[in-house]
């Protein structure tokens, strides 16, 4: 399991996660939480190279908000 980041906002119904490094997880795979359960999946990968963005699709809507703030890993 390796670490994605911290998600830092949500936008039109996505989490937006600050990557740690350079090394950011693929398209289409799975996040988890501290917990394992699983959160989402990879959509996109955009900003610098250094230290990417990443948005991730939510499994439930409804609990986007509560993401913010929370450290999310690739599976």
């Amino acid at each position: 399991m390796e670490r994605v980041g911290t998600v830092s906002r949500t936008a039109q119904g996505l989490a937006v996660i600050r990557c740690a490094s350079a090394d950011h997880p693929d398209i289409g795979t799975p996040v988890v939480d501290e917990s394992l359960n699983g959160v989402g999946r990879v959509v996109d990968v955009f900003g610098p190279v250094s230290k990417p963005y990443v948005a991730v699709s939510p499994n439930d809507r409804s609990r986007l908000a509560e993401l913010v703030g929370q450290k999310l890993y690739a599976r």
